[in-house]
């Protein structure tokens, strides 16, 4: 499940996520107290990218899989975070086809809509967490994750 980072001279997780918007809040997702990887924390939703495969297709996969949505993801992402073991990839996604629901209660027993600043008060996968939702909540909602084929997120 891991791909070595050309560079990094180690094995790192690639993993990717989303920064689902709506009405100024974004989706967070509660990592089940079983999880191996980030347990009992809350985080954004997303996945690990298999070798060979295509970040955004990732994302596409991840978001259908653990919520039941339908999102294109395209473009460049918005952020890029390393950490001891993993490097993230995040795009912004304002819309998507689908009401957000956990699909898969294995990874997730919980789902919010959250502000940056509630988010601060919990327990989180990464601190960056809250900065990082609140800059792509206050980006112009035609560069967020440009899925413009797709209806908005539910309003």
């Amino acid at each position: 499940m891991s791909e070595t980072v050309a560079d990094s001279g180690k094995d790192e997780h690639i993993v990717v996520a989303g920064v689902l918007c709506r009405a100024g809040r974004a989706l967070l997702v509660h990592r089940s107290p079983s999880r191996r990887w980030y347990p009992d924390v809350w985080d954004l939703p997303g996945g690990h990218v298999e070798p060979g495969e295509a970040p955004q297709r990732a994302l596409e996969q991840e978001l259908a899989e653990e919520l039941g949505i339908t999102a294109i993801v395209t473009g460049e992402p918005f952020a890029r975070l390393r950490g001891d073991d993993f490097v993230m990839d995040v795009w912004v996604l304002d819309q998507w086809r689908g009401e957000a629901a956990n699909q898969d209660v294995e990874e997730h027993d919980a789902l919010a809509w959250l502000t940056s600043d509630e988010m601060s008060a919990l327990r989180l996968a990464d601190a960056r967490r809250p900065r990082l939702v609140r800059a792509a909540l206050q980006q112009p909602r035609s560069t967020q994750g440009r899925p413009s084929r797709l209806s908005p997120g539910p309003q």
